[in-house]
Order: structure tokens, then C-alpha cells, then sequence
């Protein structure tokens, strides 16, 4: 999942069972730590943390303040290590390169079958979205939505993710209807005390109804990112004109399972 932040400014992900439950981007990685923290401080406990960057003291600081099981990194710097290194149990990784996975995934079907699928390599770019709303989503709501389609990409679906331009403000995994994951993405959000107004929601799949937009917008979102593709996008898009969403489609969807 940090490989989709390669090359940005210091962006810090915190993952737990396999999905993100905080990410955070700043100038510095303390920065970042702490946006990530903030949006969930209690899944963290014996999660994995992993860093765009070498990991500094001020950062490592603050990290020892939690139990961790493994930290990722490019590199950890001499002051992070004697913090790190005092930590029972931790187990930091260095990665020479970070890399989006390439090649196949497989998943088991009984004893002797298995699945193979391409992994999911594609990055969206603001040249690829679509805006189907009359409003066009502003500077920085588009900056959130592509920060977002990076984040619930690793989101086990549904996966329903609300994030500010440069942070994860409400994550919503796995739930069998995607107006429960935006539901459960809201309240982890008031769990934080972080606000859900001005925010973008992000979906790894279209809206099959009007509902998961209308459930986003009441809970603060202006905008909203998702594949497209129902039969139903017009009363999806008609829903987000009528409460001035601007919506864009990126005509590919993730749906993790």
C-alpha cells in the first residue's frame, strides 16, 4: 500500500488485519504519524506500520508509544533504531525499494484448486477521472480524491473511505452492504472526534444505489470518487446534484476481497 505513495512528501500508513485503519501525509514523518494515528487510536494496537521514507527519532518517538508488531520502511535512521531497537517483540523490516506488486495472486479454492487474478497495478491520475456532477470538484477536493482512491484500494471490500487531501478521516472495510461500511466509516469518524464535513467519500466499487452517496453527503462529504458503472449512476448522480456533491468516475474499480 505505501508503494502507491512513492516519491510524495513523507506519508506514514498504519494497517491492522490487512486493512488500513490510518494514513497521513506531511512535510514530516511526525506529522504524518500523528494524522494517521488520529483515525483510529485504538486499532493500531499490534498493527504494522509502514513508511514512504526512512523512519527518524521524532517519529520512532512516538511510535514506541504503542505496541507495533513489524514497521516497513526504506530505511530507519541511527536515532530511530536505538529507540526502535529497545522495543520487545518489534520487528523492523527495511524494503531496498518500494514497489506496486507485479505478476499474480493466488487464492486457494479447497485442497487442490486455486484462483489466479492480476493484482491491481492501476494508478489513477487527475487526467483519468470523470466528472459527471454539474459541479467539478475543487483544487482540493481532488487532491482528497486521489489521495483516497490510493488508500481504499487497500481496503478490503465494501470498502468505503472518507479522507481529507492529505489524511484518512473515516474507514468503513468489509461489510456485505456498502451503506454499512460508509456507516461504520462515519462513526469510526466520531469515535476520533474528526469531523466528516468538507471531506471526500471514496468508493472501491460504484454505488449500486442512491443510498451510499445520500448516507456520505448527510454525514459531511462534498464529493465523492467511485468507479461508475451501475445501472443505476443516473439517480446516483441526480442524488449528488441535488445536495451540490461534485462526483468524478475513474472507470476502474478495486474491490479487494
Amino acid at each position: 500500500m505505501i508503494s502507491e505513495f512513492e516519491g510524495q512528501d513523507p506519508t506514514l500508513a498504519i494497517l491492522k488485519h490487512t486493512n488500513p485503519c490510518g494514513v497521513g501525509q506531511a512535510g514530516a514523518l511526525l506529522d504524518a504519524w500523528e494524522k494517521a494515528f488520529a483515525t483510529d487510536q485504538q486499532a493500531p494496537f499490534g498493527g504494522i506500520i509502514a513508511s514512504n521514507v526512512p523512519v527518524d527519532g521524532p517519529c520512532a518517538e512516538a511510535i514506541s508509544g504503542i505496541f507495533s508488531e513489524v514497521i516497513v520502511a526504506p530505511g530507519f535512521q541511527p536515532e530511530a533504531l536505538e529507540i526502535l531497537q529497545k522495543k520487545k517483540n518489534l520487528r523492523l523490516i527495511q524494503v531496498k525499494q518500494s514497489q506496486i506488486s507485479s505478476g499474480w495472486q493466488i487464492r486457494a479454492v479447497g485442497a487442490e484448486s486455486f484462483l489466479a487474478q492480476a493484482f491491481d497495478q492501476k494508478m489513477v491520475g487527475a487526467d483519468d477521472l470523470k466528472v459527471v456532477t454539474e459541479r467539478a470538484p475543487s483544487d482540493s477536493e481532488l487532491q482528497a480524491m486521489l489521495f483516497g482512491w490510493r488508500v481504499v484500494k487497500h481496503v478490503k471490500s465494501n470498502a468505503i473511505v472518507y479522507t481529507g487531501k492529505d489524511r484518512t478521516l473515516g474507514v468503513g472495510a468489509g461489510q456485505m452492504s456498502r451503506v454499512d461500511s460508509s456507516r461504520i466509516a462515519v462513526w469510526k469518524a466520531g469515535e476520533a472526534d474528526l469531523s466528516l464535513q468538507g471531506s471526500v467519500v471514496c468508493s472501491d466499487a460504484f454505488f449500486p444505489f442512491a443510498d451510499g452517496l445520500i448516507a456520505a453527503a448527510e454525514a459531511g462529504a462534498t464529493a465523492a470518487i467511485q468507479p461508475g458503472g451501475s445501472v443505476r449512476d443516473e439517480e446516483v448522480i441526480a442524488a449528488a446534484n441535488e445536495r451540490n456533491i461534485a462526483m468524478v468516475f475513474t472507470g476502474n474499480r478495486h474491490f479487494r476481497h
